[in-house]
C-alpha cells in the first residue's frame, strides 16, 4: 500500500537493534575478530516438525480455516454499514482453544485507541528571550482530521456475539481486538461456530487517511453529491493462530497490517440499485444485479483482445445524475482466500477482459477495472492492461494465478491489495476547459501501483505472510517483483529498486535492520519496501545469478503458496534451493544497519625479480633515472657550476666512469649458482615466469561500511581495453575489515575500479577508483543579499521543510505504490 497513508506513531524508536555478536553463544573474547560468515543457527528458530531445516513446510505443518457467511447493508446518505456474519473454525491445531481472538480493525479510529492516544505532534514553537518568534505548525490536513475524528462516533458496534444456536457468549473487547469465549474448549479436529452482528461508520478516507472508507464528490450532478465505497477491514475477523506465535493478537497501530486464515466467503451485499459493485470473488447471481446487455458483453470480454466496457463511461455518467430508492443485493463466492473486499458506487465504469493462462487450476483469470469519469483515458488505457501484464510476470516467478477474478478499483486509497481486489488511487487532471488530461507522473504512478498492489495478490494473498510481524515478507518481496514488471513494461521508467535508489537510506544513521517489526520501524518505506527490494536484486543479478535465484524463488513461492511462512523458511529456501551459503547475506542487509562502502585504498605494482642481474640490475638503473633530478643539482647546472671531477678529469676512475648498477663477474657468478640449485620443476616454473613477464598488482580494500559484499572489479588496461573480474563476498571471511588480493595481469593497468556499473548500493563511488578521480559538479552564480540571523534562519527553514514536502510527494509515487 502506498506508505503516504501508513500511520506511523513518529515519535517510536525501535529498540530492538540486533547486535549479533553479544546475542550469539559463541563469543570473540580476545583480538578483534568478527565472523561475518557465521551461521545464522544461533539466530532462526530450531527446525521441526512443522517447519524442516530445508526451509519447507514440516510432516505435521498444520493451519486454522475460517469460512464466512456475511449479509452487509450499506446506507449510502448515513455512511454506514450494518451487518450479521457467521464464522464456522475449524481448529486444524493440536491444541486445545478455550476462546477465539476477532480482530476489530475499525477501532483505531476510536478516540480511545492506542493508535490515537499515543500519535506524537512534532511541530514546536521556537520560542526566543523576548517571546515566541515562529509558531509551531499544524496542517489543515491535521485539523481536518482531528475535526472529523470529533464529529463522528467511529469503530466498530458489535450489536450480538453468539454461538451456532444463537445462545450469547462471552466477550471483551481489547483496542482492535475481542477475544470471544467459547462455551466448552474447542479440541484438535474440531469446528464451532459464531454469529456476530455488527456495524459502523465508514471514515472519510482523505480526510482520517485510512486504508478504506468513502470519498465525496460533491459537484456530482445528483442533489448532494455522489460517493466511492471502498470496504476493507469491514467485518469482525478470525486472528491467525500459528505454530510460531500462537494467537496472532498484536494491537493495530497503522503500520502493521494484517494476516488472516484461507477461508470460503459467501456475501450478500446490499446497496442502492443504481450502484455497481466490485468485490473479492465470483458474482452467482448476475441476472439479478446486471442488465441483458451487460451480461452479454461481460460474455464478450472473455475471449476479447482488449478491454471491453461492461459498463460505459456514458452509461456510468448517466447512473451520476439520477439516483434510486430502489436496492439490489450482490452475492459473491470466493474459495480459499484470507480475506474479503468490496467496493460500490453509481460512478463505475467498468471494464473486462479475459486473460487466458492456460493451466489446470484456473485457465481463464477475468481482469477488470472500475473506475469513476475522474479516471478516464488514464484508467481506459492503462489499467485492466497492467493488471493482465502483472499475472504474466508474476507467475512466471512463482505459479499460476490462482483466482478467477483480478480487478482495479480506483477510489481514494492510493493503493490496498485484497484477494482479487485492489484499490488504487491516480486520476486524470481537470483542465480549465473541462477536460481531462494526465501528466507523465501520473500514468507511471497507475501503472505503477496497479503492478504492485496486483502483486500482492500473490504476495501476501496467497504466500500468507505475516505483515505486522514482518513487513518486508510481502512489500520488499513485492517491490522487487514489482521492479521486475515494471522494468519490462518500460525500462525507463525509474521504479525505485536498482541498487542506487536505496544508497542515502544505507549510510543514514536513522534506519533500523529490516527485521524490525513494523510498528516499530523509523522510515517504513526504505526499510520495508526499496532496501529489501534492492537487496533481492542485488541477490539475483550479482551474487546468484538469474537461473540460482529464480530457481529457488520459484520454489519458495509454490512451497508455500496457500500457507504461512516466516523469514526462516524464506532464508532456508533460498539457500537450499540455490545451493549457495547466504548466511552472510541475510545477516548483514537483514539482520544489521551496516552498509555497503568497499574502499580500493592502494594499488602495489609489482614485478618478478628474474634474479638475472644483467636483467634486474638494468632495470633498477631505469627506475632510477626516472625519479625527478635533484632541484640542488638543477640549480647549480642552470648557474654553470662545475663539479670537482669536471674541473679535474686526470682523478676520473673506474667507478666514475661506471655507475653502481654496473653488474660485475661476482653477481653472475652468483645467478648461475642459484639456477644449479633449483629442482627441475621449479626452473620450469621459474624460466616460465620470466619468459611471460607477466604484470603483478597487489589491491589493498578496505571495508569502510561494514557490510560484506562480492567485489566487482573492473580492469582498465593501458591499451584502452576492459575486463570484468568478480570476487566472492568469501574474500571477507578472516578479515571482514580489510583484504588485499594480488592480481597478474598481461598488460599494464592504467585503472582498477570497484562496482562501476553501481550494481552493489556501494554508498560512496568516489574510492572505488585507483588513480582517484576528480570529482565532477556546478557551481551556481548567486547575487548576494545581507539580512538579519533570525531572518536567514526563517528562510532556510522554509527551503528544507519545502524541499521535505517534495521529496514525500515523490516518495509517495515511486518508493512503494502501498
Amino acid at each position: 500500500m502506498n506508505k503516504s497513508l501508513i500511520l506511523i506513531a513518529t515519535g517510536l524508536v525501535a529498540s530492538f537493534f540486533i547486535n549479533i555478536a553479544e546475542a550469539s553463544a559463541v563469543s570473540q573474547t580476545k583480538g578483534t575478530f568478527v565472523d561475518k560468515f557465521r551461521q545464522l543457527d544461533e539466530v532462526l528458530p530450531t527446525p521441526n516438525v512443522y517447519r524442516s531445516a530445508a526451509g519447507e513446510p514440516g510432516e505435521s505443518y498444520w493451519q486454522q480455516q475460517a469460512d464466512y457467511t456475511i449479509k452487509v447493508r450499506l446506507d449510502e446518505e448515513k455512511r454506514r454499514i450494518d451487518a450479521q456474519e457467521t464464522i464456522q473454525y475449524h481448529n486444524n491445531s493440536p491444541y486445545t482453544l478455550k476462546y477465539i481472538w476477532i480482530q476489530l480493525d475499525q477501532n483505531i479510529f476510536r478516540s480511545d485507541s492506542i493508535a490515537e492516544r499515543t500519535a506524537t505532534f512534532n511541530s514546536k514553537p521556537d520560542v526566543n528571550l523576548g517571546g515566541v518568534d515562529k509558531p509551531a505548525r499544524i496542517t489543515l490536513n491535521q485539523l481536518r482530521r482531528q475535526q472529523f475524528m470529533a464529529d463522528n462516533e467511529l469503530g466498530f458496534s458489535i450489536d450480538k456475539v453468539a454461538d451456532g444456536r444463537g445462545r450469547g457468549l462471552e466477550f471483551v473487547v481489547v483496542g482492535t481486538n475481542m477475544r470471544v469465549d467459547l462455551p466448552s474448549p474447542l479440541k484438535p479436529g474440531q469446528k464451532t461456530e459464531l454469529a456476530i452482528d455488527f456495524g459502523y461508520n465508514i471514515v472519510e478516507e482523505d480526510a482520517v487517511g485510512a486504508r478504506s472508507g468513502y470519498e465525496h464528490f460533491p459537484d456530482d450532478a445528483r442533489e448532494g453529491g455522489n460517493d466511492i465505497f471502498l470496504l476493507a477491514q469491514w467485518y469482525p475477523r478470525v486472528a491467525a493462530f500459528t505454530d510460531y506465535e500462537a494467537w496472532t493478537n498484536k494491537e493495530f497501530l497503522g503500520s502493521g497490517e494484517f494476516t488472516q486464515e484461507f477461508g470460503n466467503f459467501s456475501v450478500e451485499i446490499d446497496v442502492p440499485a443504481d450502484h455497481i459493485v466490485a468485490s473479492t470473488g465470483v458474482l452467482t447471481n448476475e441476472r439479478a444485479v446486471l442488465t441483458p446487455t451487460q451480461r452479454e458483453r461481460l460474455e464478450d470480454a472473455k475471449d476479447a483482445d482488449k478491454p471491453v466496457f461492461i459498463v460505459t463511461p456514458e452509461e456510468a455518467l448517466e447512473n451520476e445524475k439520477a439516483g434510486s430508492d430502489k436496492r439490489k443485493v450482490w452475492k459473491f463466492e470466493a474459495q480459499n482466500v484470507r480475506d474479503f473486499a468490496w467496493a460500490s458506487s453509481r460512478k463505475f465504469i467498468w471494464d473486462a477482459q479475459g486473460y487466458e493462462q492456460g493451466g489446470d487450476v484456473q485457465p481463464l483469470v477475468m481482469a477488470m477495472s472500475f473506475y469513476p469519469k475522474e479516471g478516464g483515458e488514464l484508467w481506459e488505457k492503462y489499467s485492466t492492461a497492467s493488471v493482465i501484464h502483472t499475472m504474466e510476470v508474476y507467475s512466471r516467478f512463482s505459479f499460476d494465478y490462482p483466482y478467477p477474478t483480478s480487478q482495479s478499483v480506483n477510489g481514494p486509497v492510493g493503493g490496498m491489495e485484497y484477494p482479487m481486489i485492489t484499490f488504487n488511487g491516480p486520476r486524470t487532471i481537470l483542465q480549465d476547459d473541462g477536460s481531462r488530461t494526465y501528466s507523465l507522473s501520473e500514468k507511471r504512478f497507475l501503472i505503477g501501483v496497479v503492478i504492485h498492489e496486483i502483486g500482492h495478490i500473490y504476495f501476501p494473498m496467497v504466500v500468507n505472510s505475516d505483515e505486522r510481524q514482518w513487513t518486508w515478507m510481502d512489500e520488499g518481496l513485492n517491490s522487487f517483483l514489482d521492479g521486475v514488471a515494471g522494468r519490462e513494461w518500460d525500462p525507463t521508467i525509474p521504479w525505485g529498486v536498482e541498487p542506487r535508489s536505496i544508497v542515502d537510506y544505507m549510510k543514514s544513521t536513522n534506519q533500523v535492520p529490516i527485521m524490525t517489526q513494523s510498528d516499530s520501524v523509523l522510515n517504513l518505506g526504505p526499510n520495508a519496501y526499496t532496501k529489501p527490494a534492492a537487496a533481492l536484486n542485488i541477490l539475483r543479478e550479482v551474487i546468484l545469478g538469474r537461473e540460482l535465484f529464480d530457481y529457488a524463488f520459484k520454489e519458495y513461492a509454490q512451497r508455500w503458496a496457500f500457507k504461512r511462512p516466516t523469514p526462516a523458511d524464506f532464508f532456508r529456501t533460498m539457500e537450499e534451493a540455490s545451493g549457495v551459503d547466504l548466511d552472510w547475506f541475510w545477516r548483514g542487509w537483514f539482520y544489521s544497519t551496516d552498509h555497503v562502502d568497499i574502499s580500493l585504498d592502494k594499488v602495489y605494482q609489482l614485478q618478478l625479480d628474474t634474479e638475472n642481474p644483467d636483467i634486474d640490475w638494468e632495470r633498477r638503473r631505469q627506475e632510477e633515472a626516472n625519479k625527478p633530478v635533484s632541484l640542488f643539482v638543477q640549480r647549480n647546472e642552470a648557474e654553470g657550476r662545475k663539479t670537482w671531477v669536471e674541473k679535474n678529469p686526470d682523478i676520473r676512475d673506474f667507478h666514475d666512469e661506471n655507475d653502481r648498477f654496473t653488474v660485475t663477474n661476482k653477481q653472475r657468478n652468483a645467478y648461475q649458482s642459484f639456477l644449479e640449485k633449483l629442482e627441475p620443476w621449479e626452473r620450469r616454473v621459474f624460466d616460465r615466469a620470466i619468459a611471460e613477464d607477466k604484470n603483478y598488482y597487489v589491491l589493498d580494500f578496505n571495508n569502510v561500511g561494514g557490510l560484506v559484499m562480492p567485489i566487482l572489479l573492473q580492469v582498465t588496461y593501458a591499451d584502452g581495453s576492459k575486463e570484468d573480474m568478480y570476487i566472492p563476498a568469501e574474500i571477507w571471511r578472516r578479515n571482514a575489515k580489510s583484504v588485499s588480493k594480488l592480481i597478474v595481469t598481461d598488460k599494464e593497468v592504467r585503472e582498477f575500479a570497484v562496482d562501476p556499473n553501481w550494481e552493489t548500493a556501494d554508498v560512496d563511488i568516489e574510492n572505488n577508483y585507483y588513480p582517484r578521480r576528480i570529482m565532477k559538479s556546478r557551481i551556481e552564480a548567486f547575487k548576494w543579499q545581507r539580512s538579519t540571523d533570525h531572518v536567514s534562519r526563517d528562510i532556510m527553514q522554509d527551503a528544507k521543510t519545502k524541499l521535505k514536502s517534495e521529496q514525500e510527494k515523490s516518495d509517495e509515487k515511486s518508493e512503494d505504490q502501498e
